[in-house]
């Protein structure tokens, strides 16, 4: 006769047997990574360097005008690295320029003594940028393979938690299985809803492979993007326009934004309309480059058109977080695309995201990087080290270039109270624009300090040269709790442009002129 407690013996027996034979979980890999850019190749190489099983995702989706690329992300093939580039191609004709009053007597001097114009091929420099972002391609395809990381040109979506859904560029699709997961799809540019935007304009995505010089071109945005291609192209000789629909580089200093844009408008000749916002984009005449209309509306209302070779749009990006199927796994995305996370963890556990897509950090190269490596190093167990996204440095790459870390005017106001702060300034000439002739006390320097700490250095804005190679070490003062005092300790390199921070006396709440009088002030 089966009894009750004959059934319970039963059951906790066929327990005992499941719990202690069921084999683990198997998976196809330890990490998949999905985007192939800067924060995605650091933390698949690092992770599969500690013995990791790693895959990479990578599949660039073709611009509204066709433009794709290869591997490495937004940096390497439409960002930092071909921006760079084209600046210092603006940089070296503001030389040649000034070559002839340092005494050169070249055919390229004797011609700008008497026409004070020199020429730029387009296609030229186009071609041998793009053979260095090719070279950075290939040269992730093979240190991939070195740290055996498995890279596949396919596009994932997730199906569930610990799988994927693959489609590669021939429409096949496959499926693969992973214990962690990584987003790292980075952000794509936005276009204006408006007639013609999509079919004539372009972006930052289309401008550094363009197949013909861009000619004349209307720039429409006031992000660092805009500023930055705005730069470059008036530089080296195209006539350029920048519509502004209100400030320009928002979440940066005002002040500082300001005088980045009179220095483009006064002394490169970038032309601005602001306030200005575009209406429409017509097509007049086909060609490489075309004629196109552009219709806007000034801020008093008034509707102006003018007809340009290119449009290049920069008004901001978007997160590439809609079309993976964060819905079908319960990944929370904010409003504007963003992905919340906890160290880089998502709200799903076995999911992370470093990069432009998480919300609230720096969208920086090196912040996705160094994200991405700690990253990995926890995974593989290896550290518990957490990314520090404190007191990040960032540069602008505009003709006279910006530099800055920690707060800016604004924010420290807000933060601490304006009574709290002591803002240190000074206007500057680089001593190599004296024989060039250049303009003087266009470059500025300002350190802001926390007067309740002892003038504790909470920011720090540089407008000049170099501006990034100046701004580098300076962020290890903001993290390590510097003081006014520490830096008037200091022996300034000499004749330099970073020696200014040294003997900063002037303070706004003074009153006095920060003009500078002479060699060190």
């Amino acid at each position: 006769m089966i009894t009750r407690q004959s059934v319970i013996r039963l059951i906790r027996s066929a327990s005992s047997v499941t719990c202690t034979t069921m084999a683990p979980i198997s998976f196809d890999y330890d990490l998949v990574v999905i985007g192939g850019g800067s924060g995605g190749l650091a933390a698949s190489k690092e992770a599969a360097s500690l013995g990791q099983r790693v895959a990479l995702l990578d599949y660039v989706v073709p611009t509204p005008l066709g433009t794709a690329w290869g591997l490495g992300g937004t940096c390497v093939n439409v960002g930092c690295i071909p921006k760079k580039l084209m600046h210092q191609a603006g940089l070296i004709g503001e030389s040649i320029k000034d070559s002839y009053l340092y005494g050169w007597e070249t055919a390229v001097g004797e011609q700008l003594e008497r026409t004070k114009t020199v020429n730029h091929h387009w296609n030229r420099m186009r071609e041998d940028v793009q053979n260095v972002i090719k070279g950075s391609n290939f040269t992730y395809r093979v240190a991939l393979r070195n740290t055996n990381v498995k890279y596949i040109n396919a596009y994932g979506s997730f199906v569930d938690k610990h799988k994927i859904k693959l489609i590669n560029k021939n429409g096949e699709e496959s499926f693969l299985t992973s214990k962690n997961f990584l987003i790292a799809t980075g952000e794509r540019p936005k276009y204006p809803d408006i007639p013609g935007a999509k079919e004539y304009g372009i972006s930052s995505d289309d401008l550094f492979s363009l197949p013909y010089c861009p000619g004349k071109t209307l720039v429409i945005g006031a992000s660092y993007v805009a500023l930055e291609c705005a730069g470059f192209l008036r530089e080296i000789g195209l006539d350029v326009t920048v519509m502004v629909r209100s400030i320009l580089l928002r979440g940066f200093d005002q002040e500082m934004a300001e005088k980045v844009g009179d220095y483009m408008a006064e002394e490169v000749g970038v032309k601005f309309l602001r306030p200005c916002v575009p209406l429409s984009v017509e097509l007049i005449k086909e060609g490489e480059p075309s004629r196109l209309l552009v219709k806007a509306k000034m801020g008093d209302g008034t509707v102006i058109q003018d007809d340009y070779n290119t449009v290049l749009f920069a008004i901001g990006r978007t997160p590439c977080t809609d079309k993976i199927g964060l819905d079908q796994i319960g990944v929370k995305v904010d409003e504007n695309g963003k992905i919340p996370t906890i160290n880089e963890q998502t709200n799903v556990s076995n999911v992370y995201a470093v990069g432009d897509i998480v919300q609230g950090k720096p969208e920086l190269t090196p912040v996705a990087i160094k994200a991405g490596l700690a990253l990995a190093r926890r995974l593989a167990g290896q550290s518990d080290t957490q990314c520090d996204y404190s007191f990040v440095p960032t540069t602008i790459f505009t003709p006279l270039e910006y530099s800055c870390c920690g707060f800016s005017e604004e924010k420290a106001k807000e933060t601490y109270g304006e009574d709290n702060l002591e803002i240190y300034i000074q206007h500057f000439t680089p001593t190599e624009w004296t024989v060039a002739q250049r303009p003087k006390n266009k470059c500025y320097v300002k350190m802001i300090c926390l007067l309740t700490e002892k003038e504790r250095v909470i920011g720090f804005h540089y407008l000049g040269p170099n501006a990034g190679e100046v701004i580098q070490f300076l962020s290890l003062v903001l993290k390590k709790g510097c003081t006014k005092e520490d830096f008037d300790s200091l022996v300034g390199v000499h004749p330099t442009n970073a020696e200014t921070f040294v003997y900063l006396t002037v303070t706004k709440r003074s009153g006095k002129s920060s003009l500078q009088a002479g060699c060190c002030g």
